[in-house]
């Protein structure tokens, strides 16, 4: 890696490249609204921008402890792309048809986000290029196939299945056996399009007060130290960091993602390489990585390292353990050899909130207007937009200003979740799945058996997932 050091932490590689936004003033004092929202991520600031767009006479406010985009959605993979935790459970629980319903919104939702960037002038480094999912041994082959027969059967029509020669023409992944690859999905820059949105927001009159830490949510309240936001509707949108408010410990359990991105490579690499469709790039291990060329032509490329820290805390400004960083960049080196002599510029941590049942929700209680999108497992950058969407419609058709809507009927609305267990049993048990899922993984590797073993599928089943 040469003399050079990496950076490690300072929020995020995409905050270095783009820096720190200007500080928004906080919460001047106690104050009444029509509509608070708790937390300036993607989540919350598309449901400002839908609202406000929708009901322009609305006092909207939205509170976010740091700054817009501190947390996942300034230190995510830059996946936009059609995924969403959960959809087998509602499937289970709605139909099929339900679910299928769910996937086309989420199809819809990539073209949306595309749409409304381009309609506000952000530029975030879009581009098109799909989702590419490879398979590396037998038993993630068997598994690709599955998942790439689910997938048209839940409408997706349009993916393709390739096998290790046509994978190898679109971008040559070391022991790449096939893959599978989905028109709907983009990479993009996460912090160009956070900042993009926060200003659009504010354009059309919604006021954000940064610096300004939410301690508790109760009905009509959103408690902060410098005084209390009273509204008939306070929305919750705070993924991972949920467990700090209080009587939230337990709701969503905070999720650790880290990755790392290198420094610019030169032709030579990326002629090795290929990856000229600038696809979004995963595989199928049980513990899966997520990569993407960037706009400047560096590889960005993230994995859950060390996932879960005791008692639901969260990260240190994207301060990640340098086993980690080494771990992330062994495995970059697996998946190209041609990197093994490139600089790893950056490395950062952050966390996604995880419900007990792996599925995303968006819910209004009625009787309180509390509300409260979320759950993504890693899937938000376009389930946001999505359940942003979904909670300005439940809005308007709670006030009687519309009536119900394609999305509010969705069958993740108003879906229940329990809690997770308490400490130590909530560590114990998550370190134990990822440590069966990285053994399965091992495993795999040098086993010719198709099939999934029983240590992903224990692992599975303790995590809630099936």
């Amino acid at each position: 890696m040469g003399t050079v050091s990496t950076v490690v932490g300072g929020i995020s590689f995409w905050y270095a490249q783009e820096g720190t936004p200007a500080p928004r003033e906080p919460l001047p004092g106690d104050t009444s609204v029509d509509v608070c929202i708790v937390g300036g991520g993607y989540t919350g600031l598309w449901t400002a921008y839908y609202l406000k767009k929708a009901a322009p006479f609305l006092n909207i406010t939205v509170l976010e402890a740091r700054f817009c985009g501190y947390g996942a959605s300034g230190r995510n993979g830059g996946w936009l792309y059609n995924g969403i935790a959960g959809r087998d459970r509602y499937a289970r629980l709605h139909g099929h048809e339900a679910a299928v319903r769910l996937q086309r919104a989420m199809n819809e939702t990539v073209g949306e986000v595309v749409r409304a960037a381009a309609e506000e002038g952000i530029d975030a480094d879009i581009h098109r290029g799909g989702v590419l999912e490879v398979a590396h041994t037998p038993a993630q082959l068997a598994r690709l196939k599955e998942f790439h027969s689910a997938e048209i059967a839940f409408g997706e029509t349009d993916r393709v299945l390739r096998g290790a020669r046509e994978t190898a023409e679109r971008v040559h992944v070391t022991g790449a056996v096939g893959s599978t690859w989905t028109p709907h999905g983009a990479r993009l820059h996460p912090v160009k399009l956070v900042k993009g949105l926060a200003d659009a927001v504010e354009a059309l009159g919604v006021t954000i007060h940064e610096a300004t830490p939410v301690t508790e949510i109760k009905p009509k309240h959103a408690v902060t130290p410098y005084g209390t936001v009273r509204a008939p509707y306070v929305l919750r949108c705070t993924e991972g960091f949920t467990a700090s408010l209080k009587g939230q410990k337990r709701t969503w359990l905070p999720m650790n993602s880290s990755m790392i991105v290198t420094e610019p490579l030169p032709a030579r690499i990326w002629d090795a390489i290929g990856w000229e469709g600038r696809e979004t790039l995963g595989d199928m291990a049980h513990a899966y990585f997520y990569a993407q060329r960037t706009a400047d032509d560096r590889i960005a490329l993230g994995g859950r390292g060390h996932p879960y820290r005791f008692g639901s805390a969260t990260d240190d400004d994207g301060r990640t353990r340098p086993a980690t960083v080494a771990a992330l960049r062994d495995l970059m080196v697996r998946l190209f050899p041609v990197t093994a002599g490139v600089h790893v510029d950056h490395a950062w941590s952050g966390v996604l909130g995880v419900p007990r049942d792996w599925c995303a929700t968006v819910t209004l209680d009625r009787s309180t207007g509390l509300g409260w999108a979320g759950g993504y497992v890693g899937s938000g950058v376009a389930t946001a937009n999505l359940a942003a969407r979904t909670l300005r419609d439940l809005i308007q058709q709670d006030s009687g200003q519309a009536g119900p809507t394609d999305l509010t009927a969705l069958p993740w609305v108003n879906h229940k979740v329990r809690r997770w267990e308490p400490e130590p049993l909530r560590w114990l048990g998550v370190h134990g799945m990822y440590a069966a899922y990285r053994a399965a993984d091992r495993r795999e590797t040098t086993s010719p058996r198709p099939g999934t073993g029983p240590l992903a599928k224990a692992a599975d089943r303790i995590a809630g997932r099936h």
